[in-house]
Formats: C-alpha cells, structure tokens, sequence
C-alpha cells in the first residue's frame, strides 16, 4: 500500500509540472492553461502540419518548431554562450548549456534528494519512481523511460532515433546516390541536395533581398547577404576585434594570426595564405602577365 501510495504522488508531481497555475482547459483529458497551447495540441491530435520547410520535406504543427529545423540548414546559431565559444540554434539549449557554466540544478526530485540542471532529466529521473515507460518500439513490444535510440550503424558508431536516418547515414558510406538529375550527371544521396541542385538549371531564385533587388537560389546564402545589411557579423576572431559576416572569411583571417600558409607552389618553396596570391605567383612560372 505504502508503495501504491508513493507511485500515485509521483504521478501527481509528474502531471504537476505541466499543469501549473490557472484552471486549465480539458480536451480528451489533456489539460492547458492557454488557449495558443490547446490550438497547438489540436494540430498535433488531428496531424495537420502547416508549416512546412521550403529546403526539405519536413512540416511541422507550430511555426515555433519550424524555425530552428530551419537553422539546421544554415548553419545559423544565433544564441551564443558569454563565457565560451558555444552558439546555438534555439535559445532554450543556450539556457541549457549556461548552467553547465553555473553549475545551477534547478529541477529537484521531490522523493528523493538528487537534482537536475534539466527538466527533461528530472522528468526521466521521476519514471525511476513512478515505472512509466512512454517510449515504445516499433518493431516489438519493448518499451522503455529513456528515448532509446536503437537503429545503429554497422560500419560506424552512430546511432539514430529512426530507421529513415540510418538509411540516409547509411548512403554516405555506401556511396549510394538515389536521387538524380535528368538534365546532367549529378546524383546525391539526400532529397535536399538534390532540390537545392535542380535550382541551378532552373534559375529559380526563390529567396528575395527586401532591401535591394538580390535573390538567392539558397536560403543560406540570402541569410550571408542580408548580414552587409544588417550589419551583423556573428564570426569573431579570439586575437583580435575582428568580425565577418561569412565563416569562411574568418577561417582567412585567423591565417594572419597563426602564420599559416597551405597554398605552396609546385614549382618553387612559395607559399600563400590564400589562393589567389598562388595563382597570381604562379604566372610567374608560366610566363603570364599577372592579373593586378
């Protein structure tokens, strides 16, 4: 009985820390206390995804989830971390990271002692109490308290939360390229790449500047542009006050610093920190009027 007991207030802890303050509103006893959040919980139970990603085919219920899936695309992080060089794609793993930093372990289990500096992780930790196990496998009637991932690669150590992902992984070391272009020779391994390649021979440039006339057959590139605008330069160098709007031009930059020189000259002990100064050199062997 005492155990019954101590599993039902675990439950009630569990259910709790989602139906904290006001009185919420029920739907097939799903409980909110926002009207914006039973809209959402509504497209998630009827399988509506409006939203969908113009580079892949993800879609998603909530714009809110769209965003970020976006940013692994291009690469963008803009929530970066003060004390160290860490950036992000959403602001809550930011958040997240920071407390790595402080230490600070604000989710504590109510039945016992230890503490978390994760919601998700005290919400795991709880299922050790209650003995819920929400994540179910799709090809038996194993389940489990943890998010398994139980798809791994064989010729790799990575493992993947869906079979749909191993078999992209998988292609990179297969070689496998399913995905081909009519009008050339190209192939590719993702549906992705080959939609963004297929914009090469259309011309269509769906991503448009609303400050000057430029567009873009790749959202990262607009993304690059619309920073000599904004005048944003995310890509700092630790030496010096130096920023860039583009990765690659730090990378050039840091050169400077460390000395580097990776273009040699095949024809002498030559060489440049970039490769246009190796291709002006090079004229020299060839006898060309170098390009000023």
């Amino acid at each position: 009985m005492k155990q019954t007991l101590k599993h039902v207030l675990c439950f009630q802890i569990y259910m709790d820390m989602h139906t904290p303050g006001e009185k919420p509103r029920k739907v097939n006893g799903a409980k909110f206390h926002r009207k914006s959040d039973l809209k959402g919980h509504m497209k998630i139970q009827s399988g509506m995804k409006p939203y969908k990603c113009e580079i892949c085919d993800a879609a998603f219920s909530k714009k809110s989830n769209l965003q970020p899936h976006i940013r692994r695309h291009t690469g963008d992080k803009p929530y970066k971390c003060e004390v160290c060089d860490a950036a992000f794609i959403q602001k809550s793993h930011l958040q997240q990271h920071i407390r790595t930093h402080t230490g600070e372990k604000p989710y504590q289990c109510v039945m016992c002692a230890v503490a978390f500096s994760q919601q998700g992780h005290l919400q795991q930790h709880i299922r050790t109490h209650t003995g819920e196990k929400p994540y179910k496998c799709e090809e038996c009637d194993a389940a489990f308290s943890k998010k398994k991932k139980p798809y791994k690669c064989e010729v790799c150590a990575a493992i993947f939360s869906r079979k749909c992902y191993l078999q992209q992984h998988v292609r990179r070391h297969t070689g496998e390229k399913p995905f081909m272009c009519d009008v050339c020779t190209a192939a590719f391994c993702q549906k992705s790449d080959f939609q963004r390649h297929l914009r090469i021979h259309t011309g269509e440039k769906p991503y448009q500047c609303d400050v000057c006339a430029a567009a873009f057959s790749q959202k990262s590139d607009f993304h690059r542009h619309f920073r000599t605008h904004s005048g944003v330069k995310p890509y700092s160098c630790e030496l010096c006050d130096a920023a860039f709007y583009q990765k690659s031009d730090l990378h050039r930059h840091i050169k400077i610093h460390t000395g580097e020189k990776p273009y040699k000259c095949e024809e002498c002990a030559a060489a440049f920190t970039k490769k246009k100064y190796l291709h002006r050199h090079f004229q020299l062997h060839t006898g060309m009027k170098p390009n000023v």
